[in-house]
């Protein structure tokens, strides 16, 4: 409901009575949420897809074009790491050939922005990625071995995006499917995965927490970060650097707190994080 209100789409009557306004900004949409209605349909989509790799020998080829490239000769060395090079750089086009079949220029009142907002189809490509490629242990491992240098390149790419692009409407379609914010994008994806396999392939308390939570946290921080940026933006004369300074920590400490709120209140509980019972 903040965040209808928020975005000034004012399609309500005037004296349309305070609850249903409320309701109707509730229904009108699902913050968070959308992503994983996107999963939910890549899922399904997955399970009309498995049938034809039953046997999984597609996925463990993806496996093995990663692997084994500090092995044999070093000539069959180089070719291997020739090769997994030339796949990674052919992936990278693929998400970013993804990412063109964005609505350059959406129609008003029609459903091309919603179609832009869910990105199914360029969001469906990382996914099939993530599950013939990236599950293999092999490609993990390698990109454990260089998260150090492709962190360096993504953090590189990312300044010159910043530095490039600052002002602009980071949520416009041109923006999206220009090409350094795809180099930037999929060298980020591959730093992240790499980076996380060398250093946190680990548990502890906290992690075990955040996996109990994250599901909860990932529902109740749009409300954190819509409800205290949409007051500092109207009431407060704060500059956009200290609004953002103050939403990142926000975000990461009220979150908790609201989550475990919310969690131990029977009926909110089940209604906003779908847990029946307190654990």
């Amino acid at each position: 409901a903040i965040s209808a209100y928020a975005s000034g789409a004012q399609i309500l009557p005037e004296g349309t009575p305070g609850l249903v306004k409320y309701f109707a900004w509730s229904f009108s949409g699902i913050g968070p949420l959308w992503f994983i209605q996107d999963l939910w349909l890549f899922s399904l989509l997955l399970l009309l897809i498995r049938p034809l790799d039953r046997r999984g020998r597609f996925h463990d080829w993806c496996g093995r074009v990663f692997g084994g490239a500090q092995e044999g000769s070093p000539a069959g060395q180089a070719r291997r790491i020739v090769a997994i090079v030339l796949t990674v750089l052919l992936l990278g086009v693929i998400y970013w050939g993804a990412e063109q079949l964005l609505i350059h220029n959406p129609r008003p009142e029609s459903a091309d922005g919603l179609y832009n907002l869910y990105k199914p189809l360029f969001y469906f490509v990382p996914f099939l990625m993530g599950w013939f490629v990236f599950s293999n242990d092999s490609v993990q491992d390698l990109l454990g071995r260089y998260y150090l240098p492709l962190l360096a390149v993504a953090v590189i790419a990312g300044g010159v995006l910043i530095a490039t692009g600052f002002g602009q409407d980071n949520t416009s379609p041109a923006y999206l499917s220009s090409p350094l914010n795809c180099i930037y994008g999929w060298l980020a994806i591959l730093a992240m995965m790499g980076w996380f396999r060398a250093k946190f392939d680990r548990t502890c308390p906290f992690a075990a927490y955040m996996t109990r939570s994250s599901f909860g946290l990932y529902i109740v921080h749009y409300l954190v970060i819509a409800s205290l940026g949409y007051m500092m933006k109207v009431y407060t004369p704060l500059p956009p650097v200290a609004m953002y300074a103050i939403l990142a920590v926000a975000a990461f400490t009220l979150s908790p707190l609201l989550y475990e709120l919310l969690r131990r209140i029977p009926f909110i509980r089940w209604a906003v994080l779908g847990d029946k019972k307190r654990k």
